[in-house]
This record gives structure tokens, C-alpha cells and sequence, in this order.
């Protein structure tokens, strides 16, 4: 019922899914489930709009007050600031879950001390619900899948970059083909392979770059550039602090790379926890605006 009346509201499949959480698949799966229980058609849909039939505009005054009658009920039984309690497993990618994530869960946990989380942080891309995690953060390759719910909390810019030492010795590339004379630092798990893609003002280029050390780990890569050894595609979640320093600098800044985005997974067939809806609430606020991406612009690099 919920996922009718935020599809009425927005008039769209797919933003009501953001806003509720969920996938598109699932919310277009429940209204048919409920015009199918009603023997209904409650909405029109085409390609560019969503609006409501005229059985659909009866059903959903009463289907507001239900759900905010719903709402009232949990808040009354939830009082604002009632501690949250138990274990909270959750997985991360490594990069991000040392540079960014560890901090945050650790003021989240004083904020809720009963809480007991467990941080893992892996480079592969693992299953959250077979493996069991609460609350999955993911960049990219986010998986179209009915089970699991998705919210963006910030978006992932890739960047180029490499030591002054490096850049000094074997030059700075001036297109994406320079890169072929280059050594590459290339992260494994990029979908493409050695494909490195780039777009400028409607341009796109891609190239298939000489990989010279590749790993599974960003900051290895990381630590690999900053020793010289090659150009490293990188996160700016990542490589922010490095470039304001002047360890690394940008190659190609005038390209971009592909923007992906960082989301927190959950799984979608289990009602969303108290405390894993109440980390994902703190987390979006935590990156609402991406801090490694403020400090680069503010640097006046990059952006």
C-alpha cells in the first residue's frame, strides 16, 4: 500500500523506488500483486508518465490515511532516541571502509553503545545475503536483483593519476591513446577488463591499457603510483588527500572517467531493521555532500 501511494505521489516507478529504497522491479512486482488482489487496474503507465486510473484515484485517499496511520503507530512505539541494540555486520569495499567508512561506524557506535557492529572489508564483490551482511556499501556493479534494496549515498568519481616523479621521467599524456606508452597501475575489478573509458564534451575515447602491476586493492595501487611505478586509475575517495599534498597529481583532468555511484545494499525481502535503517539514514547525511570531492574543489584541483 505504501509503495502505491509514493508511486500516485511521484508519479513514477522508478522514483518512488529511490525513495522507498527498493528496486524498481520490486515496486512495478507489488502494484501488480495489488491491482491483481483487487482485480484492478490502479494506474496507467507509459514509457514517459505514471498517473492513477479512476479506480486507482479512489483507492488512494484511503490508502494515505492507512499509511500515515501506519507511521503514527511506529513512532509512537519508537520513541525518538530509543537505543539500538545488537549485531550489525557490514561490508565494505577495502579502500573506502579504511579511509571513510571505519570512522563513521565508529561515531554512529558511540552513539549506540549497545550496538555491536562487525566491519569487513573486501575488494570482491561478495553476495550480502548469502553472506549474511546487514548492510552492504558498493561501488558500482550494483546488481539488478529483486533481493536486495539499494540506497545512493554519493557519487564515485574515478580520476587518473601518478607520482611528479613518474610524470617527470616517461611524460604527461596529453590524450587517452598517450596512455598506450605508459605503464598502468590497473585495479582488477573494473568490468571491462583493461578497457579504460573516457568521455569530453560528448567525446568518448576507450583504451585498452598495458597493465604493468594490477591488483585487487585501490590503495596498493595507490602506494604502487605514489612509488612511481605506473599512471593508477583511481577513487577520488581515495586519492583526495594524495592530490592535495602533490604525491600524486591528475592525468588527463580534462577527461572524465565513468561516474559510478556509492550505495549502501540491504536485503529487500527483510523489513528494514531499526538500526540498519538508522546507520543508512546517518551514512547519507554523513556524505550528502562528498567530502574527499569538497576538499579537491576547494583545492581548486580537478573540479
Amino acid at each position: 500500500m505504501e509503495i502505491f501511494v509514493e508511486v500516485a505521489r511521484l508519479r513514477s516507478f522508478s522514483a518512488a523506488a529511490r525513495r522507498l529504497g527498493v528496486t524498481r522491479a520490486m515496486v512495478s512486482k507489488q502494484i501488480m500483486q495489488l491491482e491483481a488482489k483487487l482485480d484492478a487496474r490502479l494506474l496507467h503507465r507509459s514509457t514517459r508518465d505514471v498517473s492513477l486510473t479512476d479506480a486507482g484515484q479512489a483507492y488512494l485517499a484511503p490508502c494515505q490515511a492507512t499509511v500515515e496511520q501506519a507511521r503514527e503507530a511506529a513512532r509512537a512505539i519508537s520513541p525518538a532516541g530509543a537505543d539500538l541494540a545488537g549485531a550489525l555486520r557490514i561490508q565494505a569495499p577495502s579502500g573506502f571502509g579504511g579511509a571513510w567508512l571505519a570512522d563513521a561506524v565508529a561515531r554512529f557506535s558511540l552513539r549506540h553503545p549497545l550496538l555491536t557492529p562487525s566491519l569487513f572489508v573486501d575488494d570482491a564483490l561478495l553476495d550480502p545475503i548469502r553472506h549474511g551482511f546487514d548492510l552492504t556499501i558498493r561501488v558500482g556493479g550494483i546488481p539488478d536483483s529483486s533481493g536486495l534494496a539499494m540506497r545512493r549515498l554519493a557519487p564515485c568519481r574515478g580520476v587518473l593519476c601518478a607520482s611528479p616523479a613518474y610524470l617527470a621521467k616517461w611524460g604527461v599524456p596529453q590524450t587517452p591513446e598517450d596512455l598506450l606508452d605508459h605503464q598502468c597501475l590497473h585495479f582488477s575489478h573494473l568490468t571491462d577488463g583493461t578497457s579504460w573509458h573516457f568521455t569530453r564534451a560528448g567525446e568518448r575515447r576507450t583504451v585498452r591499457v598495458n597493465a604493468g602491476f594490477t591488483s585487487n586493492n585501490g590503495l596498493v595501487l595507490q602506494q604502487a603510483a605514489e612509488r612511481g611505478l605506473g599512471i593508477v586509475y583511481n577513487t577520488t575517495f581515495l586519492a583526495w588527500q594524495k592530490l592535495i599534498d602533490g604525491a600524486l597529481a591528475p592525468v588527463l583532468p580534462q577527461w572524465q572517467l565513468p561516474l559510478n555511484d556509492l550505495s549502501a545494499l540491504y536485503p529487500a525481502s527483510r523489513q528494514l531493521s531499526p538500526k540498519v535503517r538508522a546507520l543508512v539514514d546517518f551514512l547519507v547525511e554523513e556524505y550528502r555532500v562528498a567530502p574527499w570531492d569538497l576538499a579537491l574543489a576547494q583545492a581548486c584541483i580537478l573540479f
